[in-house]
């Protein structure tokens, strides 16, 4: 199995933590950042950080630093772009995002994301988990799961129509992935394994899951 690489999304604005880079913010005895690295590693043949701003802030985990190539911080899908870009300098074929927010996705989520994809001729999978009963969500997929936008596995040989999109003005991941006939992976369990931290509560309920997970 040739892996993909990886590149983990860190474009956001953090708006709801008070701005700043939420992947950079304490967990155990790292960061959000280095545990969502320590995860992806082991999963993927090459690594990058999707970010915009002033990359040496990033210097200690020695990844390479990818901006968003659209301006305005149009949202992921320009994270997915860069780096499908990298990733075709790298000669790879496909691309795995992670979100920077998010250390405790699981370690086989590369391997079941491939799995989807094996007979697609452009592999395009989203990771999802049921969806609760009283909870309704934009990115509810047909078969009535919630999808991960920040959570896939990308072909590069669509990176210039995902381009194209983006400059005639498309945000919205799952509209592009509905385009192309993309999959999604089923992730279930007893807790959410997309957990992300995007409040001060959440970081201190992230803390909390740390210290039973070590």
């Amino acid at each position: 199995m040739i892996l993909p690489v990886g590149v983990i999304l860190a474009g956001g604005q953090a708006t709801r933590m008070g701005g700043g880079d939420k992947g950079l913010l304490p967990l155990g005895g790292g960061t959000i950042l280095s545990h969502v690295i320590d995860r992806l590693v082991p999963q993927v043949a090459g690594l990058a950080l999707n970010a915009n701003g002033d990359p040496d802030r990033f210097a200690a985990y020695g990844l390479p630093v990818l901006p968003d190539s659209i301006a305005d911080f149009p949202g992921p899908l320009a994270g997915v772009l860069a780096g499908l870009d990298w990733a075709a300098d790298q000669g790879a074929d496909t691309l795995v995002t992670v979100a920077a927010d998010t250390p405790f996705f699981p370690r086989d989520l590369v391997a079941r994301l491939m799995a989807t994809g094996q007979d697609m001729r452009h592999p395009l999978v989203l990771a999802a988990t049921p969806r609760p009963d009283n909870e309704r969500t934009k990115s509810l997929s047909q078969s009535g799961l919630i999808r991960h936008p920040t959570f896939g596995l990308w072909p590069v040989a669509l990176r210039d129509d995902l381009r194209a999109a983006l400059q005639g003005g498309l945000r919205k991941v799952v509209l592009w992935t509905d385009q192309h006939d993309g999959r999604e992976t089923l992730f279930d369990g007893p807790n959410d394994p997309f957990f992300n931290v995007n409040t001060p509560e959440d970081l201190q309920q992230a803390q909390a899951m740390q210290k039973d997970t070590a």
